[in-house]
């Protein structure tokens, strides 16, 4: 099913994601699973906004590296689960409350988890902290609400 490229477009996509401040990256490796795709790429949002943000940046980027769109997508009116179906693999952009309900993690246990491109890891967001998502979208603000220079 997947090309060689396949997990190299994947980490393409989670360094995209991961660029866009999304909070707990996960891809699971599906191929020695019996299920329709090689692999899930799994990330969370704060916002609606944020998922919306992080979902374009995938787009662009598989776009522009890999001349890849999807075959299919859904969720963009709601922005609570968009969906981003590339046939090899899948990506998920979650609100952070319908990822934990959804629980995909959980449902594809058995998988491996692959190793994410290395990059600076964004920490965990406290959702209960007051701050302007408009500025966390755009990584104006860091985790603990601080400017960057």
């Amino acid at each position: 099913m997947a090309t060689n490229n396949t997990i190299e477009i994947v980490k393409t996509a989670a360094s995209a994601a991961i660029s866009r401040r999304a909070q707990n990256p996960v891809i699971l490796d599906l191929r020695e699973l019996d299920c329709f795709t090689d692999y899930f790429a799994i990330f969370s949002g704060i916002s609606d906004v944020q998922v919306e943000g992080i979902t374009e940046a995938i787009l662009d980027e598989l776009e522009m590296q890999w001349k890849q769109q999807p075959w299919h997508r859904e969720g963009a009116k709601k922005a609570d689960w968009i969906l981003l179906d590339y046939v090899d693999f899948v990506v998920h952009i979650f609100l952070d409350e319908r990822r934990s309900y959804y629980s995909l993690e959980r449902l594809w246990a058995e998988a491996p988890h692959v190793e994410l491109p290395e990059m600076e890891r964004i920490p965990n967001i406290d959702t209960n902290e007051a701050f302007d998502e408009d500025e966390m979208v755009l990584g104006l603000i860091t985790a603990n609400g601080e400017g960057q220079p």
